[in-house]
């Protein structure tokens, strides 16, 4: 078999994962998974789609990732890998799906207007 190569968005967050047979390491950004995110909230985020197959000691996952905050970056490379369970075997997009891991979540920071301090906070209105 050889590398999957697929990305996967969140917010402003790009992650892009290659998945390896392997004995079961994740590298993010050429660190370990446990010292790139540090809670055990954003661990689980990660290995979620591993845990839900059953694949969490048969791949070598490396992600380049970019863009965002943490939590960003936990769900974008969590959408990459569930892309990549998928493509592996089609019987796992039935696990996946359901639990909406393979849902691009859509809602980004709406772009501040002219005229207000930010998206739709107005600048102090004064009477006199």
């Amino acid at each position: 078999m050889e590398v999957i190569h697929k990305i996967g968005r969140r917010k402003t967050a790009v992650a892009r994962v290659y998945l390896a047979p392997g004995s079961g390491n994740i590298t993010i950004n050429k660190r370990d998974l446990k010292t790139y995110f540090t809670t055990g909230t954003l661990q689980y985020k990660v290995n979620q789609p591993l845990v839900m197959t059953e694949n969490e000691n048969n791949f070598d996952v490396k992600v380049n990732v970019y863009g965002g905050g943490i939590t960003g970056q936990a769900e974008a490379v969590r959408l990459a890998l569930s892309r990549a369970m998928c493509e592996l075997d089609a019987e796992n997009r039935l696990i996946l799906k359901p639990e909406g891991l393979l849902t691009r979540d859509p809602r980004m920071v709406e772009r501040k207007k002219f005229g207000q301090k930010k998206a739709r906070k107005k600048f102090q209105f004064s009477k006199r």
